[in-house]
């Protein structure tokens, strides 16, 4: 895994760039380390014999040198908090099998009310106008006027998801398949209306929401702002000359950083290095044994 070859053009094997758009995307600088990025080896021998996780050991190797793209989708699940590390293997099974048919009764029943949720399919184009009464739209039916509020509400902004989805991560070979593209619109379809107290705000395609409460909003406030305000404290204590010089510009609530923040550098770096940045960002906010 860490040959003489393993390097940038290796690891971006695990995430294919579309050849027209390589020259369009910011360069990877993330590299395996030997000894220092958490190995698939590493991962397995980091298990009990009845699959309880040793965590702590596995932090401090990502903490090092981040996690290789071959493990990383098991690794983000104990990193999310998908699964406690003291738990069994036969534990982490029968969670995951629940938490599947619990998604997949989300989907049914978001289905009942939208033909094309679940059908390898998405909409770009309103489906309901603003009183409930059905559009007519190619592959998604409405079969009679919406008058329940919540329902409304939500039918109302399904085609934003499907606008949003169309433009995440173009330069990616995975999405040229337009099924992958509807696994992502029914995934945020799904949370929009499961988790109504959030409900859809751009940019959860981005990241598809692993952190729910930066997109909380209230009458008053969003909440990437106590972000923002963590961010003007930091340079104001370690650079007090920038923090200055970006008041004297009328920057000193640091808006220019509320995209960067609210969909976690998504935008800024490429793919590959968003996650290493994601990663080590877990471990250092303390994730807990």
């Amino acid at each position: 895994m860490f040959g003489k070859k393993a390097g940038t053009e290796e690891l971006e094997a695990f995430y294919p760039i579309r050849p027209e758009c390589v020259a369009e995307i910011p360069k990877t600088r993330f590299k395996p380390r030997a000894g220092k990025t958490l190995s698939a080896r590493r991962w397995q021998a980091a298990f009990s014999e009845t699959g309880c996780l040793d965590i702590a050991k596995v932090l401090r190797r990502i903490q090092r040198g981040g996690i290789h793209p071959s493990i990383k989708g098991l690794v983000w699940e104990f990193l999310l908090g998908c699964y406690n590390p003291n738990s069994t293997l036969e534990d982490r099974n029968q969670l995951r099998q629940q938490r599947r048919e619990r998604y997949s009764m989300w989907k049914t029943e978001c289905r009942n009310m939208v033909s094309v949720i679940g059908r390898g399919n998405f909409i770009t184009t309103p489906i309901i106008t603003d009183d409930g009464q059905p559009i007519e739209v190619e592959g998604c039916r409405v079969t009679s006027a919406v008058s329940d509020k919540k329902v409304a509400q939500w039918m109302l902004i399904l085609h934003q998801f499907g606008l949003d989805v169309v433009r995440t991560d173009r330069a990616l070979a995975f999405y040229e398949d337009k099924a992958n593209q509807a696994k992502l619109w029914d995934v945020l379809s799904i949370y929009s209306w499961v988790d109504d107290d959030i409900g859809y705000v751009q940019g959860m395609n981005d990241i598809c929401s692993p952190m729910r409460e930066n997109f909380r909003c209230s009458t008053t406030s969003i909440g990437v702002q106590s972000q923002l305000g963590t961010l003007s404290q930091v340079i104001k204590t370690v650079d007090p000359q920038l923090h200055k010089h970006l008041e004297d510009l009328d920057g000193g609530e640091y808006l220019f950083a509320f995209r960067m923040l609210m969909v976690l550098f998504r935008r800024e770096f490429s793919f590959l290095d968003a996650l290493y940045l994601w990663e080590t960002g877990n471990v250092g906010n303390g994730v807990q044994p």
